[in-house]
């Protein structure tokens, strides 16, 4: 560079000089042109120089540019790589086998063979490296990714999927155009380097140099032809891959927005839906005054509710109902085995639905391996009962605890007993009451007393029974119907018991039969022709052991006595 601005320097000082001379000495006109046209020369030489490493350097950067880090060129390398060490390979098999079919190799011969022997086996392991590029180098780069199934939208669900699927498959897309990209560079790099290289080969009339940019602009040019190729196929190729995507994309669109539709129509429904039954749960709630009655009311509108939102949701998103019916067909063997217990556990809730035999809020009795449970029924679901322990005449005669929730699967209705003290609103229940009395007390006073007192006590739960039993006679055969206090007396190892039934509030039987059990053991007291038995001895003895006196007894020997037990 240096030396350009020397040569122009020069050029310049040289017509000044010219100039000066001219104005000094116009004689010498002549000598003055010619050494104008010389030094114009000298200076259109420097610029060409200057032009030239200008366009050196450009050439150099435009090398740089379409070498740094780009894939189809060094598959293009690898390429060529490849094609050079297969005509290599074969010359060297050529020389091998020549040198093969000599009679006798001599000395240098045969270290000839050897070598190239070595060659070969170098070759071809750089060949077995490079195999990939045997056939096509650039099929892998030209091939864009899979597009798979395209998925269907069908509930909402598959929106996150089919939104995703786009989101790869633009990805796709934009790495593909990527690949597109770089290409289509690297042939207008090549162009313009070409062009950058011819316009040197111009400036430069040296035949040296001419030949090693012809040699580059040989390579440029197979290069360029190579590429324009692959450019041309992966242009028809990418096409071809868009219109399909923008096609998926169009199709998944179109889908997305009649599933979101959807989705916003059954969600205003079910808030519909909702709204009324909260509406219904409130007004059930303000006007029902029978708590049992409204508590089955809110559990049939929220079984009525799920039914329908299952049956809305099935049809909605099941396209072809009679295909899930022919595969429940053939399922239903063996559901049925899998799942005996809850087939029979929702028939039987079926059975306590439609039957009324048990119904929210009964008091029933239960028993399971010889242990009995005592309580009411708090909650029926689909699959059993719920049932809380109370204090009554079993916990107290039997469990010694009460409290307890009891869960019972539905299906015990069919294989266990279970007794229902609360059927049809009958609140009632009979209780008994048992007490003995010594053989010479007054039977008939006793039994009068019990029958007043339980009478007494039991008058309003008798009232409240016949007209219970009154209604239910259009629904049961009713053959005994007394509900009159009953009192019943017989014969006992320790005396007479009477037995005095009544009827009790189904729900508080303990309360009634303490409150009973107290006032006739306070009437019993003040009678004095009535004892109350219990188990007892009397020892009888002899008259004559009684006048001799008792004889001290031996500690070493039992007594001896003649008992006689009542």
């Amino acid at each position: 560079m240096k030396r350009v601005f020397t040569i122009i320097t020069f050029a310049t000082l040289c017509l000044y000089a010219q100039n000066s001379s001219v104005v000094l000495e116009s004689n010498t006109t002549t000598l003055a042109h010619e050494i104008a046209q010389k030094r114009m020369t000298q200076i259109q030489e420097a610029q060409k120089i200057i032009e030239k490493e200008e366009l050196i350097k450009e050439k150099n950067k435009l090398d740089e540019d379409i070498n740094e880090n780009n894939i189809w060129l060094k598959i293009y390398s690898n390429y060529r790589t490849y094609e050079k060490l297969i005509a290599q390979n074969e010359l060297i098999e050529k020389d091998i086998k020549r040198l093969e079919n000599l009679k006798s190799l001599t000395n240098k011969q045969e270290k000839q063979l050897q070598d190239l022997q070595n060659e070969q086996r170098t070759v071809s392991g750089k060949l077995q490296l490079l195999k990939e590029y045997d056939k096509d180098p650039f099929e892998k780069i030209l091939k864009h990714n899979d597009i798979g199934e395209t998925p269907s939208v069908g509930n909402p669900i598959a929106i996150l999927n089919a939104i995703s699927y786009q989101k790869t498959l633009n990805s796709d897309r934009k790495e593909y155009q990527e690949r597109y990209d770089s290409l289509e560079h690297i042939v207008n790099k090549i162009k313009e380097e070409m062009q950058v290289l011819q316009r040197i080969m111009e400036l430069d009339d040296s035949n040296q140099s001419l030949n090693t940019y012809h040699n580059q602009l040989n390579g440029l040019q197979r290069k360029l032809t190579t590429f324009e190729e692959l450019l041309e196929i992966f242009k028809t190729t990418k096409n071809v891959y868009e219109k399909k995507i923008e096609e998926i994309n169009l199709k998944l669109n179109s889908e997305i927005k009649r599933e979101i539709q959807k989705t916003l129509t059954l969600l205003m429904a079910i808030f519909f839906f909702m709204i009324v039954l909260v509406i219904l749960k409130l007004l059930t709630r303000r006007y029902m005054l029978d708590d049992d009655r409204a508590y089955r009311i809110n559990k049939a509108l929220n079984m009525l509710f799920f039914t329908v939102l299952i049956l809305v949701l099935l049809f909605s998103y099941i396209e072809n109902v009679s295909y899930l019916v022919t595969v429940l067909s053939f399922a239903s063997a063996g559901i049925a085995i899998a799942m005996k217990d809850w087939f029979m556990n929702m028939l039987g809730w079926f059975v306590l639905v439609t039957s009324d035999s048990i119904r929210i809020g009964d008091r029933v009795r239960f028993d399971r391996n010889g242990v009995v449970y005592v309580g009411d029924i708090v909650d029926i679901s689909l699959l059993r009962m719920t049932m809380q322990e109370d204090v009554t005449l079993t916990t107290y005669m039997e469990n010694r605890r009460a409290g307890r929730f009891v869960f019972i699967p539905n299906n015990y209705i069919f294989t266990e007993m279970i007794s229902n003290y609360s059927h049809s609103g009958l609140k009632t229940v009979w209780d008994g009451i048992d007490f003995i009395i010594t053989f010479d007390s007054d039977e008939k006073r006793a039994m009068s007393i019990a029958k007043e007192v339980t009478k007494k006590y039991s008058k309003g739960y008798t009232d409240i029974t016949r007209k219970q039993l009154n209604a239910l006679r259009s629904e049961y055969s009713l053959k005994n119907t007394n509900v009159e206090p009953r009192i019943f007396a017989f014969f006992d190892t320790y005396g007479i018991k009477i037995s005095s039934w009544y009827l009790t509030n189904s729900f508080a039987t303990l309360k009634l039969r303490s409150t009973i059990s107290m006032e006739i053991m306070e009437q019993i007291k003040k009678e004095p022709n009535i004892s109350l038995a219990y188990p007892a001895q009397s020892i009888f003895i002899d008259k004559n052991v009684r006048q001799a006196g008792c004889k001290p007894l031996d500690s070493n020997q039992p007594p001896k006595a003649s008992n006689n037990e009542q």
